[in-house]
């Protein structure tokens, strides 16, 4: 019986190796093309407006700090100030003349503020803002922004990021810096972050695509973050 037993594990383990056999097989003749893809990123310009919790923690953390720190040199001189004027109005005690000659805190308290009151926030909404030109960088300033370019697939277009086929003796951070180049010009001033990509994923192409040789696409992506302006006359087809 230990026999008998000892002969269908092995038959079911050749039958399981000769199932894995013909799936890789079947994998290897598989044509997969190498794409580089390029995550072009503008980070966010300004900060991006509070929430309702956000802002109500910030000033929770405010008020903690005010009441708990140490009172500076500024607020010691009005303080000091203050008890002076307090015993002018009242003609009780000596009066420091050095204190009444000079300018005193509240006067530039006072001066500070009329000077911010005369101080106007800019829009955070650009004239791109409102057109809707999606070519600019000059809008959406408090969020992220990444380059999609139009891109045919088969008979069909898609927006994808920035893309092409690594060539022959290439790395992959100089696919990626050619491609960089090639679809956006000299002009840009970007830096890759690393040597190695930052994500994987793979497609099939659609079966008109198919039939011709390749299965799908393997694309390997790599951050990138802008730096300074990009000339929009080189995104015709972004």
């Amino acid at each position: 019986m230990i026999t008998l037993k000892a002969t269908h594990i092995v038959n079911s383990f050749i039958k399981l190796n000769n199932k894995v056999n013909f799936s890789t097989g079947r994998n290897l003749r598989e044509k997969w093309d190498i794409i580089t893809a390029v995550c072009l990123e503008r980070k966010p310009i300004i900060v991006p407006e509070m929430n309702k919790l956000e802002k109500e923690f910030s000033d929770y953390l405010a008020n903690l700090e005010l009441n708990n720190s140490l009172k500076n040199d500024f607020e010691l001189r009005n303080e000091a100030e203050q008890k002076q004027l307090e015993i002018l109005k009242s003609g009780a005690g000596d009066i420091d003349g050095e204190v009444t000659l000079k300018q005193t805190a509240q006067d530039l308290i006072d001066a500070c503020r009329e000077e911010a009151a005369k101080f106007k926030l800019a829009s955070c909404t650009t004239a791109d803002d409102k057109t809707n030109n999606i070519k600019s960088l000059n809008r959406k300033l408090s969020k992220h922004l990444v380059l999609l370019t139009n891109q045919k697939i088969g008979n069909k277009t898609y927006y994808l990021l920035p893309q092409g086929e690594r060539q022959e003796g290439e790395s992959l951070r100089q696919a990626a810096e050619r491609i960089l180049k090639d679809q956006c010009g000299d002009g840009l001033q970007a830096l890759v972050y690393s040597n190695a990509p930052a994500g994987f994923y793979k497609y099939k192409y659609p079966k008109s695509v198919r039939e011709k040789g390749s299965t799908g696409a393997k694309v390997f992506h790599h951050s990138v973050i802008y730096i300074m302006k990009i000339n929009s006359a080189n995104l015709e087809n972004s």
